[in-house]
């Protein structure tokens, strides 16, 4: 068995964000709002934006506190209702919850992405729709955009996965009204911390800057048309959830690193995907095909395996050096809707809990070599031959 490659570290932060961290670690000018143009966070707000392809961008503390503004800035309701797939990290309900609105939750499919029969028929009975782009995977984009439209209701994307993912050439995240991205160290762009959102929307940012602390008039550093804000003064609670400059001088050199990372991160999945199809026991869905995806991570579901052998499985790949969670299996995994108990007991959804129970998540990270990547693939087939006892030919 060749030795396996570290999964689990970040790439290693570019030497260019050296000189600029420690000019600010001299002048402790941390706070965005510090300088009156320039800062790190506002160069990075105007990068990102430009790399994206929107107008307008505001780097916040997380992507949860994306999710949470765009929902403050587009004026929903307390008790407004919002639609999420049921497959999706608690912090996205968790934002919900927190903008004082309710999460309705939809089924989800074999192949990770929303089931459309049942997002249509809840689609009339809710104020807004979050789409979770979970680990990378898009849904029918076109029917989903079509379908708020006629109702005008308003798309939020959550798209901290799918940083560089293309759905019909357009960059995922700038489909709907907002578009939410995370800078937390496992994806593509490592923040430790951080998130931004994009829209073209000028009054709907002002809302948004506001909202995310620029007290007094400190929106004037942002680059909006100063009538948008002027109306929102002092009208708007201040949430404080701004990015710090350190934490933008992190980041922004990695934005020349973004378009390799999205390259071999659907080298790398790609390639494991075609030597896991191998395996009777295992299902990778294929991408859709207005879908161009930019993965750091595997998905895999388990086939004709009962419980038992699926958890021997995951014991067995990790005892081999390859640590995969069962979404449904892993105790307490915060992917499993059931275990969202903030939000009440847990609804019917039985496509998505049948799902869960066979899906497997595996890091893959882009820094990977393709000889890294058969040995990932190699392990996890001999696990799936040594739990099932039927042997499958990893690698040619």
């Amino acid at each position: 068995m060749p030795d396996l490659p570290n999964m689990h570290d970040a790439e290693p932060i570019p030497d260019a964000a050296r000189g600029e961290i420690e000019r600010l670690l001299h002048s402790g000018d941390l706070f965005r709002y510090t300088a009156s143009e320039g800062s790190p966070v506002a160069l990075l707000e105007e990068e990102f934006a430009a790399w994206m392809g929107k107008r307008f961008a505001l780097a916040v503390s997380s992507c949860s506190a994306a999710l949470f503004l765009s929902l403050k800035a587009l004026g929903l309701p307390r008790d407004a209702r919002v639609m999420i797939p049921a497959f999706t990290f608690a912090a996205v309900p968790s934002s919900i919850v927190h903008a004082d609105c309710v999460p309705v939750l939809c089924e989800v499919d074999d192949s990770y992405r929303i089931d459309m029969a049942d997002f249509e028929a809840r689609l009339d009975d809710v104020d807004a729709v979050m789409i979770s782009h979970m680990r990378g995977h898009t849904s029918d984009m076109d029917a989903i955009l079509r379908l708020a439209a006629a109702r005008d209701i308003p798309v939020i994307e959550d798209a901290a996965h799918s940083l560089g993912t293309r759905w019909n050439g357009q960059l995922v995240g700038t489909l709907g009204a907002v578009g939410c991205f995370s800078f937390q160290s496992y994806k593509m762009l490592n923040g430790g911390e951080g998130g931004i959102l994009l829209t073209d929307d000028a009054d709907l940012i002002a809302r948004a800057v506001i909202l995310s602390g620029a007290y007094e008039h400190n929106w004037k550093k942002h680059p909006v048309l100063h009538e948008a804000f002027a109306k929102w003064q002092n009208k708007l609670p201040l949430y404080n959830l701004r990015m710090s400059n350190l934490s933008a001088a992190v980041i922004r050199p990695q934005l020349d690193e973004l378009d390799r990372r999205v390259a071999n991160g659907r080298r790398n999945h790609d390639h494991v995907a075609d030597l896991l199809r191998r395996s009777p026991w295992i299902d990778v869905p294929s991408a859709l095909p207005k879908e161009e995806r930019a993965p750091d991570s595997l998905q895999f579901s388990l086939t004709g395996m009962d419980d038992a052998s699926v958890d021997a499985f995951v014991e067995v790949a990790r005892t081999m050096g390859v640590t995969i969670q069962v979404f449904g299996r892993s105790t307490d995994n915060a992917r499993a809707f059931w275990n969202w108990e903030f939000l009440g007991p847990a609804p019917d959804l039985p496509k998505t809990r049948q799902m869960l129970s066979r899906a497997c998540d595996c890091r893959l990270p882009a820094r990977l070599t393709l000889e890294d990547c058969d040995a990932v693939a190699d392990v996890i087939l001999s696990a799936i031959d040594h739990v099932m006892q039927q042997p499958v030919q990893a690698t040619a």
